[in-house]
């Protein structure tokens, strides 16, 4: 079955929730897929503290449900489905589904990225039986227990802070011998007793019977190898853009994002790319809101231009 609409985002984070609502507010004939949930990885956030308005922090699960309930309220229409695959035929641009397929004037690209992977041995066979990439969802699981953070930016130090709550000790390991993270999240991982840091390595293997119970780290200035045991290792290296399923229909950076320019459009006239997918994202909430935003406006101006 064929579903047409003026517009079809695809996403529901921050980014393609803002398009939503706009578009919703514009009267626009609009439609948003998302695969999981409404708020995308938003919803693994234990608090956030600077997105604008919330002095004292929300949860990204409840900030998540605030922008559904709000895009919701003006008409948006959310499905919960996976995009397969998009094409464009003319002016028409065809979005599929397992379901379905759906045909909008306008697209809006908001799927974000997915969790980098280390790429060691163990790591796949182990993966949720030790190893993990949120530690919002996982991090309770690991009371009293030893527990690793692979990374060293914003996401793994707020990591580690969460799971010290629960473990008895959190070891942060990073390849560099300075961490990239905000220094408010330095100071308070710094302070915390229960975080120690193994800088300058890297892991080259996850290993266990059945489950996590050591990892093979290497240090990278002496080369020296050694076996740190826990029971857990949690996995904050990045992300990459998901955008696997647009098989060379738009031009991609060199890291696999959407090139846009500044009003969010790709190299097809009529489809845009807002938040962590596009080129040149700053990885923030707020950011991908500000995306969605001028996508959904952009995407208005195409509408009545075409």
């Amino acid at each position: 079955m064929e579903y047409s609409y003026q517009v079809i985002i695809v996403g529901g984070g921050p980014a393609g929730l803002a398009a939503g609502l706009y578009t919703a507010r514009a009267r626009l004939n609009a439609l948003l897929i998302e695969k999981l949930m409404p708020g995308g990885q938003l919803v693994n956030a234990e608090l956030i503290e600077n997105y604008p308005g919330f002095p004292e922090g929300i949860s990204g699960s409840d900030l998540g449900s605030l922008m559904e309930q709000q895009a919701r309220k003006y008409g948006l229409e959310i499905l919960m489905d996976e995009v397969s695959g998009v094409e464009v035929k003319g002016d028409l641009k065809i979005v599929k589904t397992a379901e379905s397929t759906y045909t909008g004037r306008t697209l809006i690209i908001a799927s974000g990225a997915s969790h980098s992977r280390l790429g060691v041995p163990g790591e796949d066979e182990l993966s949720g039986r030790g190893v993990s990439y949120c530690a919002t969802c996982d991090g309770a699981l690991f009371k009293d227990a030893s527990v690793a953070v692979i990374g060293g930016g914003d996401t793994a130090l707020s990591d580690a802070l969460l799971l010290s709550r629960f473990a008895s000790r959190v070891t942060i390991v990073h390849r560099r011998d300075k961490l990239r993270a905000s220094k408010i999240l330095q100071e308070r991982a710094y302070d915390d007793p229960r975080i120690e840091f193994l800088l300058n390595s890297v892991v080259e293997a996850v290993e266990g019977n059945n489950r996590v119970e050591q990892l093979q780290v290497r240090n990278v200035r002496t080369g020296e190898r050694s076996i740190l045991a826990v029971d857990g290792v949690f996995i904050a290296v990045g992300s990459k853009p998901g955008t696997g399923y647009l098989a060379g229909l738009l031009a991609l950076s060199e890291d696999g994002s959407i090139a846009v320019n500044a009003n969010m459009e790709t190299s097809v006239p009529g489809i845009f790319a807002a938040g962590d997918i596009r080129s040149e994202s700053c990885h923030q909430v707020a950011a991908a809101v500000g995306d969605g935003v001028c996508a959904a406006m952009a995407a208005q101006k195409y509408l009545i231009a075409v």
